[in-house]
């Protein structure tokens, strides 16, 4: 009998059975498609020698005009800038009484021998645990040194209002009631915020009106995750807390960047000529083309009070002017407001148009140029999207994760055929919307989103939409931030793990493996007949078709699996008693043919690596069999 070539169809299929999506193929990891033939994705790297306080959820990088290749990375403790390698802290300081100086800071240390705890007092600092503050100016107290002292710490303790800890290397070797000298100063940074995965009990903790009179704190729920919006302003960057207060960072004159850098963000309406700022936004975001600062989800103009935010309004400031958010006769400052919904979701700027999500509604905001400035139109009703950053434009297509589905918007609203609706949203929590991230990968024409499954907090699997291709894929992966910018040579990707406050800034598809570890991967086929299914088949040999360029290994290899059936939904079963039931052999370059013994109706294939420095791409594997009978 001739050899029975195995050809499966491009993409992964789990909305059918196994034996029904025969000439598919049926679980994958770290898997994509080149031309239809499966190969192993690219790995990824340490972008930088250092790491970053916080969970980030959101990333965005410009250039200025003298030449800064500047990364905005916002978390739920600070806010960065990387530039470099490095990451410079310029985190906003808390708007009251941000600065202790002399006399009240005068010798308010204190240190207790052979502790490493050390006590400030200031009185009315009103400090919180886990938030952050700046000392400098200290001298040495109790044998810990100065330098220890001056530095960034995280606040462990607040007994009252007046004294705090924190928590140094060297254990003081006496103690001192108060030191430090007079030229002490304090710096207290913004409050921090929810990495995410906190989970909240008690009165309060579900929102005033939300579930209604006496039933707040009954039942636990997420507590909202600190979310930052960025973008840059010519070389300077705006940036605010979801539902918090707007900052400026400016980039200033100097040819080098480094006297910026060693300074902070600061509340945009703390600027000289800022007017109308609002005080709390959902999210901000520059239209490019015309240079107007918007605010989608604002306190309305004339009111300060976060009490009055109004979550469907959108506001703008006077064009090229993020300073000026006063609607005159003479300016284009002014407002709109969104009509359906509750509540905007996002707003997401593509070619000439910004896409505005509510919660369910569609709409698009242009630029007039006339005394209307901008113009909002409706585009679709009864839509959903499963979470702010789960939307993406590539390809000229906007695509997003809606509740039950997928979305492209082409000019009209379409849903997006898919593959794998059961794998997805079977196993995904959309209570941690907030979460969920989509970004590109261009150089692969992929959508990626990365989303928690069902019993996770934290992002951890992965879907891909190849738009070239048109074909999905699959995986596990743990990102919480992910962003494909042409100004840099890789897709960049954050993650901090759970359980910890220490981030990684990754640069992905660069290398095959996971930053200097073995990244495993594999695909495996739903199961085929052999013959025409009726009559069992004896196997005798695979001839594999591999390639393992790309690879850095010396010797790459990967691991192949036979799983033989006698019918659907037995187990792998060989009908040939002295082997086992699932046939394990590995192949590299070299390998001509493997000599196998099996002997099943069906049968499915399972290639993949784990060895370090490995890269393979699997063709029309072929497999040598005979036709043995009915029973």
């Amino acid at each position: 009998m001739p050899f029975i070539s195995l050809k499966f169809r491009p993409g992964v299929n789990r909305d059918t059975t196994n034996y029904a999506g025969e000439g598919n193929w049926w679980q994958m990891d770290k898997v994509r498609f080149l031309s239809g033939f499966p190969q192993k994705i690219g790995g990824w790297v340490k972008a930088t020698p250092n790491s970053f306080l916080g969970t980030c959820r959101f990333l965005w990088n410009w250039i200025t005009t003298y030449a800064d290749n500047f990364l905005a990375v916002g978390t739920n403790l600070k806010l960065y800038l990387e530039a470099g390698g490095y990451f410079y802290d310029i985190t906003p300081l808390r708007p009251v009484n941000p600065t202790y100086t002399s006399p009240a800071t005068n010798n308010c240390i204190a240190t207790t021998n052979g502790l490493t705890t050390v006590t400030i007092t200031i009185t009315g600092c009103s400090a919180a645990v886990g938030n952050y503050v700046t000392i400098s100016g200290a001298t040495a107290v109790g044998g810990i040194p100065a330098a220890e002292l001056n530095a960034n710490h995280k606040i462990l303790t607040a007994p009252d209002a007046n004294t705090f800890t924190i928590a140094v290397t060297t254990a003081a070797t006496s103690t001192v009631a108060s030191g430090g000298g007079t030229g002490i100063t304090v710096n207290f940074e913004i409050t921090t915020g929810n990495s995410g995965a906190e989970i909240g009990y008690g009165w309060g903790t579900d929102g005033w009106s939300r579930l209604g009179w006496g039933l707040g704190g009954v039942t636990p729920i997420n507590l909202q995750p600190r979310i930052w919006w960025y973008d840059n302003f010519d070389n300077n960057l705006v940036a605010n807390i979801e539902n918090g207060p707007i900052y400026y960072w400016e980039r200033g004159t100097n040819a080098s960047p480094a006297t910026a850098l060693g300074t902070r963000a600061a509340l945009l309406s703390s600027f000289g000529g800022a007017s109308d700022v609002p005080t709390q936004v959902m999210q901000v975001l520059v239209s490019q083309q015309d240079k107007h600062l918007l605010a989608f989800g604002a306190v309305p103009y004339g009111s300060s009070s976060v009490s009055d935010f109004d979550p469907l309004l959108i506001r703008w400031t006077n064009q090229d002017d993020p300073l000026n958010w006063t609607p005159t006769s003479t300016n284009s400052a002014g407002f709109l407001r969104v009509s359906r919904g509750s509540r905007i979701i996002r707003a997401l700027p593509t070619r000439q148009e910004t896409l505005v999500w509510t919660d369910t509604h569609l709409y698009t905001l242009q630029f007039t140029g006339t005394t209307d400035v901008f113009n909002l139109q409706e585009y679709a009703d009864n839509i959903s999207i499963a979470g702010a950053k789960a939307c993406i434009s590539a390809n000229n297509v906007t695509f997003w994760m809606g509740q039950d589905k997928f979305y492209a918007y082409t000019g009209r609203v379409e849903t997006l055929p898919t593959t794998l609706r059961n794998q997805v949203f079977g196993d995904i929590n959309l209570d941690s919307g907030y979460s969920i991230i989509a970004g590109t990968n261009e150089g692969w024409n992929e959508v990626w989103w990365i989303y928690p499954s069902e019993t996770s907090n934290y992002p951890n699997r992965y879907v891909i939409f190849n738009y070239n291709e048109k074909i999905w894929y699959y995986g596990n992966l743990d990102r919480t931030g992910w962003l494909d910018s042409p100004l840099r040579n890789y897709p960049m990707a954050v993650n901090t793990p759970v359980d910890s406050d220490v981030g990684t800034l990754y640069y992905q598809e660069n290398g095959v493996d996971d930053d200097g570890v073995a990244m495993e991967s594999y695909i495996l086929s739903n199961d085929f007949d052999i013959g025409d299914g009726e009559q069992f088949m004896l196997t005798r040999r695979l001839l594999p078709d591999l390639s393992f360029n790309g690879s850095t290994a010396a010797q790459p290899e990967v691991q192949i699996q036979l799983r033989p059936r006698r019918f659907p939904g037995n187990p792998a079963t060989n009908s040939v008693t002295d082997e086992k039931a699932v046939i394990e052999t590995t192949a590299n370059s070299y390998t001509e043919q493997v000599y196998i013994r099996a002997r099943a109706r069906q049968m499915g294939l399972k290639i993949g690596s784990t060895g370090l420095g490995v890269q393979w791409q699997l063709g029309n594997p072929r497999l040598d069999a005979r036709q043995d009978g009915k029973r």
